[in-house]
C-alpha cells in the first residue's frame, strides 16, 4: 500500500515566546524592540574613535609613544565587546507559567485566602520567605502568573519578569539583570576610561601642535578634534557618574531597582540580606560569580505536523473515496488458471471435453 509522508516544520521556541523582545540569528541574539538609542550608542563610540584614530593617533605615536594608539585600540575593542555582550544576551528572563501551572497556583491562592465576601478587596498575593534571617516578600505577577523570585521584577518595556532586575537601559537596548549585569558594569567602566583617554590626548595633541603652527591652524588641520572634545566633554560626566554609582551599588550588593524603591534604607531600617558585609566579597559575588545558564531554552525545537502543500482537509463525504484510493491497483493473489484435463491419467476425459460442445451445438440448430 502507498504511504503518504507527513512533513514536519521545525519551529524554535523563541518564535513562540511571549513578551516584547526581538530575536536574531535563529534565537541566539535577544534584544528589546526599542533599539534606536542602542544604534545611537554605537554611532557615537565608532564615530569618536574613528576620528581619534584618523587625526590624533598618528601624530601622538610619532611625537610621544607608539603605545598610545595600541592602548586606545584595546580599550575600544573591549568596550564594543562588552556592549554587544550586554545587548545581545538574555538578562535573566523568567518563563511564564503554563496554563496547568497557573491554574494550580490559583487554586493554592484561593485555598489560602478562603472565600472573600463580595464587595471586599481580596488580600494581596504575597508569599514570605526567610533569607539570612530576614523576611523577604515574594510578589505575584499577574502577567506571568508566577510568584516572582527574590530581587526579580517585571519590566514594563520588555513585558517579562527578570531575575535580579537592575533596570532597563535604552542605551544598550536591553534589560540589565542577573545574567548580563557584570558585562554592563564592565562596559560603562571601559567606556569611562576610553572617554577620559581620548579627551586627555585630544588636549595633549592641541597643546603640542599649537606650539608649532598655532592654535587656529591646529583646529583647521584637524576639524575632527573639536567634535571629539565636544562629545567627550558632555559624555564624560554622565558615563563617569554612572560608573561611580554602580560601583557603589556593587560594593553593597544592591540593585538600582532596590535603591530607587528604598528596599533596604526605608523607615523599617531592614538590613540587606544579600550583602556579605564585606566590600571584596560583594564585588566578587556580583562580578566574578558563575553565570547561570538561560532558562528560556530559546533554540529548543517545537515540531508541528503539517499537511502536504496543495492538499485541503477532507470533507465528511470524501472519507470513503480516500480510503478506496489507498487500495493497491495490482492484486496480491495470483491469477486463477483454467483447469486442463490430464489425458494420461484419464483418456476418456478428452472425449467428454470434446463431445460436450458438440451436443450444445446440436441443440442450437434444432431450436433454429
Amino acid at each position: 500500500m502507498s504511504v503518504m509522508m507527513v512533513r514536519k516544520k521545525v519551529t524554535r521556541k523563541w518564535e513562540k515566546l511571549p513578551g516584547k523582545n526581538t530575536f536574531c540569528c535563529d534565537g541566539r541574539v535577544m534584544m528589546a524592540r526599542q533599539k534606536g538609542i542602542f544604534y545611537l550608542t554605537l554611532i557615537l563610540i565608532l564615530g569618536t574613535c574613528s576620528l581619534f584614530f584618523a587625526f590624533e593617533c598618528r601624530y601622538l605615536a610619532v611625537q610621544l609613544s607608539p603605545a598610545i594608539p595600541v592602548f586606545a585600540v584595546l580599550l575600544f575593542l573591549f568596550s564594543i565587546a562588552t556592549l554587544l555582550r550586554t545587548s545581545f544576551s538574555d538578562p535573566g528572563v523568567i518563563p511564564r507559567a503554563l496554563p496547568d501551572e497557573a491554574a494550580f497556583i490559583e487554586m493554592e491562592i484561593e485555598a489560602a485566602n478562603g472565600n472573600v465576601p463580595q464587595g471586599q478587596r481580596p488580600p494581596p498575593r504575597i508569599k514570605n520567605v526567610q533569607i539570612n534571617n530576614q523576611i523577604v516578600k515574594l510578589k505575584y505577577c499577574y502577567t506571568c502568573k508566577i510568584f516572582r523570585p527574590p530581587r526579580a521584577s517585571h519590566c514594563s518595556i520588555c513585558d517579562n519578569c527578570v531575575e535580579r532586575f537592575d533596570h532597563h537601559c535604552p542605551w544598550v537596548g536591553n534589560c540589565v539583570g542577573k545574567r548580563n549585569y557584570r558585562y554592563f558594569y564592565l562596559f560603562i567602566l571601559s567606556l569611562s576610561l576610553l572617554t577620559i583617554y581620548i579627551f586627555t590626548f585630544n588636549i595633549v595633541y592641541v597643546a603640542l601642535n599649537s606650539l608649532k603652527i598655532g592654535f587656529l591652524n591646529t583646529l583647521k588641520e584637524s576639524p575632527g578634534t573639536v567634535l571629539e572634545v565636544f562629545i567627550c566633554f558632555f559624555t564624560l560626566w554622565s558615563v563617569v557618574g554612572l560608573t561611580g554609582f554602580h560601583t557603589f551599588l556593587v560594593s553593597l550588593n544592591q540593585t538600582t531597582n532596590e535603591d530607587i524603591k528604598g528596599s533596604w534604607t526605608g523607615k523599617n531600617r531592614v538590613q540587606n540580606p544579600y550583602s556579605h558585609g564585606n566590600l571584596m566579597k560583594n564585588c566578587c559575588e556580583v562580578l566574578c560569580g558563575p553565570v547561570q545558564p538561560s532558562v528560556l531554552d530559546r533554540r529548543g525545537i517545537l515540531q508541528e505536523p503539517l499537511s502536504p502543500p496543495g492538499k485541503t482537509e477532507p470533507e465528511n463525504g470524501s472519507t470513503q473515496r480516500d480510503s478506496v484510493a489507498t487500495v493497491p491497483l495490482m492484486p496480491t493473489d495470483p491469477p486463477v488458471k483454467p483447469s486442463v484435463p490430464d489425458v494420461q491419467k484419464d483418456p476418456n476425459a478428452l472425449e467428454m471435453a470434446v463431445q460436450i460442445p458438440k451436443e450444445s451445438d446440436g441443440k442450437q440448430e434444432t431450436e433454429k
